[in-house]
C-alpha cells in the first residue's frame, strides 16, 4: 500500500509540474504587464524581426488587397490573400509561438485563417464591397492585438 500512496503522490506532482509548464509555455508565453497597461512580449532580437516582418508582409497583402478591390480584380484578391493565409502561419518556429501569450497566438492564427477565408471568398466571386466589409472585419483583430500587447527584446534596457 505505501508503494502505491508513492506513485499517487508522484503523479500528482508529476501532474502539477507538467500543468504549471504548461500554463507558461501554451498560455502565459514570456510576457509581463508594461508601463502603458499593454502586455509586453519579451523575444530575443531575431524573434522580435521575424515577428515585425510576417506584420510587414501581412500589412501588405491589406495594401495589395485593398487596391485589388477597387478595381475588381479578384484574383488578385485571392492570391494576396492566400499566401498570406495558414500557409505563412505554419512556417512559425516552436520555440517564438511558446514565448506567445494564448490570446496572441490566437489572434495570429485567426487572421491567417481569415486570409485564407477572404482567398476562398474571392475565389468564389463574392461581390468586391463584401469583400471589403471582410477585410475591415480582420482589421479589427490586428487593431485589438495592437492595442494590448508590445514586443521588447530580451535583456535590452528600453
Amino acid at each position: 500500500m505505501g508503494k502505491c500512496k508513492f506513485c499517487w503522490v508522484l503523479t500528482l506532482l508529476l501532474a502539477v509540474m507538467v500543468a504549471g509548464m504548461g500554463y507558461f509555455f501554451l498560455i502565459k508565453g514570456n510576457s509581463f504587464v508594461g508601463e502603458d497597461g499593454r502586455t509586453t512580449i519579451v523575444l530575443s532580437e531575431i524573434e522580435k524581426a521575424s515577428v515585425l516582418g510576417e506584420m510587414r508582409t501581412l500589412l501588405e497583402g491589406v495594401q495589395i488587397i485593398t487596391g485589388a478591390l477597387a478595381v475588381n480584380d479578384l484574383a488578385a484578391v485571392a492570391e494576396a490573400a492566400s499566401s498570406r493565409g495558414m500557409v505563412m502561419a505554419n512556417s512559425d518556429s516552436p520555440d517564438l509561438l511558446a514565448k506567445l501569450p494564448l490570446e496572441v497566438k490566437t489572434l495570429g492564427l485567426g487572421a491567417h485563417a481569415a486570409f485564407d477565408n477572404l482567398a476562398a471568398m474571392a475565389n468564389d466571386g463574392v461581390e468586391a464591397n463584401i469583400l471589403l466589409g471582410e477585410l475591415s472585419d480582420m482589421m479589427s483583430s490586428c487593431v485589438a492585438c495592437h492595442q494590448q500587447y508590445r514586443i521588447a527584446i530580451e535583456n535590452f534596457d528600453e
